[in-house]
């Protein structure tokens, strides 16, 4: 690993020890600070139990309701800049692209599973259509960073992102808020929850519409491009019939049916269409449909058996439906349209079991998974001459068993063990066919030239173990190193076109070694959280566009061989006064590959970097917050976030590239002294920079490339009640 880091990294790790050496100090000589002045303490459920944030030997960061608003947050990617080693956006088919450390995943089809799981209250999200939340009726965000299989059900590689909502109690609550923006957005969200049986039964309710029109405008129709018009809502009952026994049945469900999709700009010019000037003045004729619906249905209880024994069941249904035109040639011409159907269920069964006592801690479980997915797409171009339709019919199932548990060998030393069994099953069928120019825009199976006809299936077994070591030098600083395996199974390439292309895919497997710190300094009023890892990935499962053997369009998904990520990662929070609080964040990745087999079997490791990798991101924000007399509060938020060139793409191109840049975002509320009602003015990205997030390289057959950007500058005013 020391061989891996460069000198700005060995330089980061002498300040890592000269850090350290503060808390210990610090315990020396306590301190007492008055109330209110310490930061708040924030619980989080990493380790499927309630622990204290700064208490839990993982790289976790969490963020809490009031973080979240702060951080003006509407969705899951505005909290990319507060976690370190994150990379956060969608994709182009309304898709999360997720990564940790270097790990995830870029393809969108149904495939190709996601390297980071993202789980809405405990229950994991089989597709990357549907994962991008909106922050709607949200608690708080916790990111765990490295493999999570010893606690989790479904194994997730790189790591988890959980999205936790709010839970009816005693007390009647009403939340609820408007906003109106630039791009005409409007906001409108309410939410109410209490007893509807004192002690007994508890209910919650809440619906949301979030509109917006498109941030690019297309000339070739007029219209805004890419705009948002969603409708979601979410329902628990919570049902307490003893001390012992708790029942939640939940609902939740989303409806986006905006009137375009999101086109890309043109990095380079298009069958002799020059490129953008603009990346927000598009040219598109196949825009027009964009549909995603999801629903969901769970149900968890949770018995206390006694004081030290909770077996919990978690128990969840959910579809997801996705209709899309993606014009992927960028220009008013029908040079290459895809069009996609999407129809997917999901079900999930968790049988938990976990003791608590002074000593020992264990959480063991058993999980299942099933998911059908029908992905009928294909490409229409008719000017050259080239229509497409496919149908792939996937079905995965996963069945494993977990264990992990931590025992204190003294009051300050402690071990952890886990080990998770994975066998997961995928049956693949898909069918394709051709068609001539003059063909319907969206042409019928079985009316065309066939030229894939697959049906095959495989199962693949896995053990993935964990250890770690944890010691609590004072009430205050916590040290743990852990070593821990992730395993990503195989499958078969969505996008085959022959009965050799449709052989599977090989299993994603990596080792990750984690060394950490948390910390409290000052009596409470900083925390300082470091972590540094090695991470040893074999076999990454990438996707790629090339060219075939007779120079025409080609999508590979292959294993890449080998690489390596070496990093490290502080987060500190800051107290300086009862009005201004600071909170910091870096980071540093040297991910590189150590083997990818390309074209002819040449490696070409040397020749690639990794996607969604940038080397250093860092963010600086703060928060000035006075009184105003007897009326209330004024606060004012400000963050600037930066990281460093990034590879948005498998093929590493330059063009497509996006070199180190900064978001400067601001905003100003105020709120009334009893905390009921907040006005707040927001404005993101702040210098108007323009960015690239996600693309296409198509030079290899088509002869272009293509660009996604991220927002441009936006405001928001809002007006919220928290009663």
């Amino acid at each position: 690993m020391t061989r891996t880091l460069p000198r700005a990294a060995s330089a980061a790790s002498t300040l890592t020890l000269a850090l350290l050496a503060a808390p210990i100090a610090q315990a020396q000589t306590p301190q007492t600070v008055p109330p209110g002045e310490a930061l708040d303490e924030l619980v989080v459920t990493a380790r499927r139990r309630e622990e204290s944030l700064q208490s839990v030997p993982v790289a976790v960061t969490a963020l809490g309701r009031n973080a979240l608003a702060d951080m003006q947050a509407t969705s899951l990617g505005d909290i990319e800049a507060a976690v370190p080693n994150l990379a956060l956006h969608v994709g182009d088919a309304q898709n999360a692209v997720v990564y940790l450390r270097g790990v995830g995943q870029i393809d969108s089809l149904a495939f190709a599973d996601p390297g980071v799981g993202v789980y809405l209250d405990d229950v994991y999200l089989g597709r990357a259509q549907g994962a991008f939340l909106d922050i709607f009726d949200v608690e708080r965000v916790e990111v765990l960073r490295g493999p999570q299989g010893t606690l989790y059900g479904r194994n997730t590689i790189g790591g988890a992102v959980k999205v936790v909502t709010s839970q009816p109690g005693d007390d009647w609550k009403l939340r609820g808020g408007l906003t109106l923006g630039s791009y005409d957005q409007f906001d409108a969200q309410l939410m109410a929850s209490g007893p509807l049986v004192p002690g007994k039964l508890y209910a919650k309710a809440g619906i949301a519409w979030l509109s917006r029109d498109g941030y690019a405008d297309n000339s070739a129709t007029g219209k805004d491009d890419g705009d948002k018009e969603t409708l979601a809502w979410r329902t628990s009952l919570v049902f307490t019939p003893s001390d012992s026994l708790r029942l939640e049945l939940s609902g939740d469900g989303s409806r986006d049916h905006p009137d375009t999709s999101r086109t890309p700009a043109r990095m380079t010019s298009v069958f002799g269409v020059p490129a953008s000037t603009d990346p927000f003045e598009i040219d598109a004729n196949f825009n027009d449909l964009n549909k995603l619906a999801v629903k969901g249905i769970s149900g968890k209880a949770v018995w206390s058996a006694t004081d030290a024994l909770t077996l919990t069941s978690i128990t969840a249904y959910r579809t997801m439906d996705y209709d899309a035109h993606l014009d992927l040639d960028a220009t008013a011409a029908d040079f290459f349209g895809v069009f996609v159907f999407e129809d997917q269920k999901q079900f999930s069964q968790e049988f938990q079991l976990s003791y608590e006592s002074d000593r020992l801690n264990v959480v063991t479980g058993l999980y299942y998974f099933r998911e059908h997915d029908e992905t009928e797409s294909g490409i229409f171009g008719p000017v050259i001459a080239f229509v497409s339709n496919s149908l792939n019919d996937q079905i995965n199932r996963s069945y494993a068993a977990y264990g992990q548990a931590s025992y204190k060998l003294t009051d300050a030393l402690s071990l952890t063990a886990g080990l998770r069994y994975t066998h997961e099953k995928k049956s693949f069928a898909r069918i394709q066919e051709f068609f001539g120019a003059a063909t319907p825009l969206v042409p019928v199976l079985g009316t065309g030239a066939r030229v894939t006809d697959v049906d095959v299936k495989a199962d693949w077994s896995n053990l993935s173990p964990k250890f770690g070591i944890d010691y609590q030098i004072n009430q205050d600083v916590l040290l743990y190193v852990s070593a821990s395996r992730g395993f990503k199974s195989g499958g078969f390439d969505g996008r085959s076109n022959s009965a050799d292309q449709a052989l599977p895919f090989d299993p994603e497997t990596l080792w990750s070694y984690e060394a950490g710190l948390k910390s409290t300094l000052m009596d409470g009023r900083v925390t300082l959280n470091l972590a540094a890892f090695y991470n040893d990935y074999k076999d990454l499962q990438l996707s790629s566009f090339t060219a075939d053997e007779n120079g025409a369009f080609s999508a590979l998904f292959t294993n890449a061989g080998k690489a390596h990520m070496a990093g490290l990662e502080a987060e500190m929070h800051v107290k300086l006064t009862q009005a201004l609080r600071l909170r910091l964040s870096g980071a540093y990745l040297d991910a590189q590959y150590d083997e990818f087999i390309g074209a002819g079997g040449a490696d070409i490791a040397g020749q690639r970097e990794m996607v969604n990798a940038p080397k250093w991101s860092f963010t600086f924000g703060g928060q000035y917050r006075q009184p105003i007399g007897t009326w209330g509060y004024a606060s004012l938020n400000a963050d600037v976030a930066y990281r460093s060139k990034t590879y948005p793409t498998v093929s590493s191109s330059e063009v497509l590239a996006q070199d180190g840049y900064a978001l400067v975002n601001a905003g100003l509320a105020f709120e009334t002294m009893d905390g009921v009602w907040q006005l707040a003015l927001g404005v993101k990205n702040l210098t108007d920079k323009n960015y690239v997030t996600h693309g296409f390289d198509l030079s290899d057959s088509l002869g272009y490339q293509l660009g996604y950007y991220g927002a441009p500058r936006t405001w928001s005013l809002s007006l919220r009640v928290d009663y």
